[in-house]
């Protein structure tokens, strides 16, 4: 099974390509980078296109996204949502199944803990993935832990599926 997960921005767009058999491989992984001076709907349409050569490029089977933090900043958080807009059409125009998962989901899961910060999600996504040093930049290493999250719960659910079949 091949993931690409995605931790959505309009600035910087985190994306990973990781296969998923015994054990947890990492095909590619990094930023799509935009100005904060191109106009937005410039940056998305860039988003799109970028996205959608990561998956032409990569084939993967299933996607994961990294839901939107609502916080105090509404603004940040409407951007997000925006990439994640995109995010999803690009993937769900190849047919491509979508799962989301919120970032106290994704650091519960790699790190045991959903209030982790930047560094130790990086440090656990380098000890998880056998990588010789930190994944770079931080939203590169969001989506590779977003991947992880993913393998690691559809592992779970397929665990959970064979005990309740039983």
């Amino acid at each position: 099974m091949r993931i690409l997960g995605i931790d959505p921005g309009t600035i910087k767009l985190g994306y990973s390509i990781v296969d998923a058999e015994e054990e947890i491989q990492v095909v590619d992984y990094g930023v799509l980078n935009f100005s904060p001076r191109m106009p937005i709907e410039e940056r998305l349409c860039s988003l799109y296109v970028g996205l959608s050569e990561i998956i032409a490029k990569h084939r993967p089977d299933e996607v994961a996204i990294e839901e939107p933090f609502i916080g105090r900043n509404v603004h940040s958080a409407l951007a997000i949502g925006r990439a994640e807009t995109v995010a999803i059409l690009a993937t769900a125009n190849q047919g491509l199944p979508i799962h989301y998962y919120s970032p106290a989901q994704v650091k519960k899961q790699v790190t045991g803990y959903g209030r982790s910060d930047k560094q130790q999600v990086q440090e656990m996504v380098k000890m998880q993935l056998g990588l010789p040093q930190l994944p770079q930049p931080s939203d590169a290493a969001d989506a590779l832990a977003i991947a992880i999250c993913h393998i690691q719960q559809s592992r779970l659910n397929q665990w959970l599926a064979k005990q309740i079949s039983k």
